[in-house]
């Protein structure tokens, strides 16, 4: 009994500090689109188009990093610490490209991205006021993208060698900057200029150099503790045929995120062709959902880390054994959440700004988002477990093949070409990952996910 409640109690341990740590984020993300949607819908509306496109640029971070990643938690694991400094490195690459590539895209075509989510109607909603705010609010925003992927490559080395507990106080601090100088900006007050929309994406751009600024400040203070970091910068030339093997493994994870968010993004743009009344409800929706969703994206992550590191250590059959069991107890987890969500629905949208449609249409996909929590949270957590083992191609057809070969297509003929209502079109989509779970489970069992690919890299 014992050893059961150790796994769960380790997976907590690193579990509970990035749900700190996010959830926090997510609060101030309420607490900014709080404050932005008390200036109107329009502006409510204009950051949360915005935020779509973000969100596709984080997550093309995110699976850069992740691939490498898998790497340096086995490599812990193993005991390698070079080898863990040489995947630092390697983020650190990728991380300037992915960032490179975000600032020329946003620069170059943000109007035209913009554009895709201002083609339905809504009576009470102004498109030229719309798209003009998104635009400046993007134009700020690109700024902290570097100073966000640079956090992003330190945070998740210190997380894979067991270290949570700097990112979440990092995080913490920036929520605060980010709190102080929304209100600030946004609202004019002790003097400084009254800046609206803008002044929450100048908040958001400090705030992202703070996190980062406490981070890098920390950890050279303890540098023995992560003494990976130890000489990192001395040379930035990573071993060839260990970049070709990590960029060759995690190459599936990059194009699987990039391509999930951006089937995402695509399938609210679906949903913005029924009206932008639609999108102003999602938006609210997502806001406090992002909230608690935290719970299972870090479980997720907690899961990745510690069966990763079963795997460099070749403790196959317990890697097996408590990726089932940690899958179980995130979907355990997650139904608490769903009772929580329900219970918050009919309130939480009259604490904005807007019409009571929109209050409506944020009421309902607050519900209808709480109702799948379980089946997301143990279907991450499932996800986390395949990817841990290097089984990128798998996790790709997965997750981002499956998004564009069944929910998108789906979205955009119900939403485009039919009178059935949104809501239903949405729990159709949400419906179908129960079948992704029951694939899922069947490869867990097979153990055709269980390798130690830093055996053979070292």
């Amino acid at each position: 009994m014992k050893r059961n409640n150790d796994i769960y109690i380790k997976a907590l341990s690193l579990a509970i500090p990035m749900m700190i740590q996010n959830g926090i984020t997510n609060a101030v993300g309420l607490i900014d689109n709080l404050m932005v949607g008390s200036l109107g819908t329009e502006r409510m509306t204009a950051v949360s188009i915005v935020g779509q496109l973000i969100f596709v640029f984080n997550l093309a971070l995110f699976g850069g990093l992740s691939g490498p990643g898998i790497y340096g938690a086995q490599y812990f694991g193993q005991g390698n610490e070079e080898g863990v400094r040489n995947i630092f490195r390697l983020k650190l690459w990728i991380s300037i490209l992915v960032v490179f590539i975000g600032i020329c895209t946003f620069s170059l075509f943000g109007d035209n991205l913009i554009n895709l989510y201002l083609q339905g109607e809504a009576a009470d909603i102004d498109t030229v006021l719309t798209l003009n705010t998104a635009r400046e609010y993007l134009m700020i925003m690109i700024i902290g993208l570097f100073p966000f992927a640079l956090t992003q490559v330190l945070s998740g080395s210190l997380r894979e060698t067991g270290e949570s507990i700097k990112p979440m106080i990092a995080g913490m601090g920036s929520v605060v900057t980010d709190i102080v100088f929304n209100y600030l900006l946004i609202f004019g007050k002790f003097g400084c200029p009254k800046m609206g929309v803008k002044g929450a994406a100048v908040a958001t751009v400090i705030a992202r150099v703070v996190e980062l600024g406490i981070l890098v400040i920390w950890t050279k203070k303890e540098i023995n503790k992560h003494s990976f970091l130890k000489g990192v910068f001395k040379k930035l030339i990573v071993p060839f045929e260990l970049s070709k093997k990590v960029i060759i493994n995690g190459l599936p994870i990059f194009l699987n995120e990039f391509l999930w968010a951006g089937g995402l993004a695509f399938m609210t743009q679906n949903y913005s062709t029924r009206g932008l009344s639609i999108v102003a409800g999602c938006n609210i929706a997502n806001t406090l959902c992002n909230l608690l969703n935290v719970v299972f994206i870090a479980m997720g992550n907690a899961v990745g880390i510690i069966v990763g590191q079963m795997l460099g250590a070749s403790d196959y059959e317990r890697a097996k054994k408590d990726s089932v069991k940690l899958m179980k107890f995130t979907g355990i987890l997650c139904a608490g959440l769903t009772v929580v969500l329900i219970c918050v629905a009919k309130y939480f949208p009259l604490l904005y700004s807007t019409t009571d449609e929109v209050r409506q249409i944020g009421t309902r996909f607050i519900i209808l988002t709480a109702l799948f929590f379980p089946i997301q949270g143990y279907l991450n957590a499932l996800y986390f477990t395949l990817r841990s083992g290097g089984k990128t191609i798998i996790t790709f057809l997965f997750d981002s093949i499956y998004t564009w070969l069944i929910p998108v297509p789906v979205s955009l003929v119900l939403c485009r070409y039919t009178g059935i209502s949104i809501y239903i079109i949405f729990i159709l989509i949400q419906s179908a990952d129960i079948l992704k779970v029951i694939i899922g489970y069947f490869l867990i069992k097979k153990g055709i996910w269980i390798t130690n690919l830093v055996e053979e890299a070292t």
